[in-house]
């Protein structure tokens, strides 16, 4: 189980780095657009998938693999395990959050890019905490205190 908290730490990690990815293709596609001349607006059908694949990514992929985290994390033995999955949970829950609140507030989108970092950060802790050695079976019924 460890190597699968590892494996699911990871793809959240890479997963956040294929966010990033999708917003430059998308930004760029939109630049590009208007600079051969097209004109953006609500009712635009510009061909640009980078939004779609970052919606996708961040609403469904990046969620479904942390709620796969935490549940591994109560098995996988990881020290600090339940902790990080915990906290990855809570800034992707953020990152939705801030993500709809942003096409409202567009100020609101630096906030949902820092917090890209935090989630990135968070998922290469965990990946380097399953790295690490396992926790004693005593730490984890919380008799540690007798042994």
């Amino acid at each position: 189980m460890r190597a699968t908290y590892r494996v699911l730490s990871g793809l959240i990690a890479l997963a956040v780095v294929f966010q990033a990815a999708a917003v430059a293709f998308g930004t760029f596609g939109v630049i590009n657009e208007v600079e051969s001349g097209a004109v953006v607006t609500s009712d635009s059908d510009l061909p640009n998938a980078g939004p779609m694949l970052h919606g996708i990514g961040g609403t469904m992929v990046i969620p479904l693999l942390v709620l796969a985290l935490l549940i591994v994390s109560f098995v996988a033995k990881v020290r600090g395990g339940v902790k990080w999955a915990a906290l990855l949970l809570l800034a992707v829950a953020l990152q939705i959050t801030l993500g709809f609140a942003a096409f409202e507030a567009p100020a609101i989108g630096l906030l949902h890019g820092v917090n890209a970092f935090v989630i990135l950060a968070l998922a290469v802790v965990a990946t380097r905490a399953a790295a690490g050695p396992a926790v004693a079976a005593a730490e984890t019924t919380g008799d540690a205190a007798r042994v």
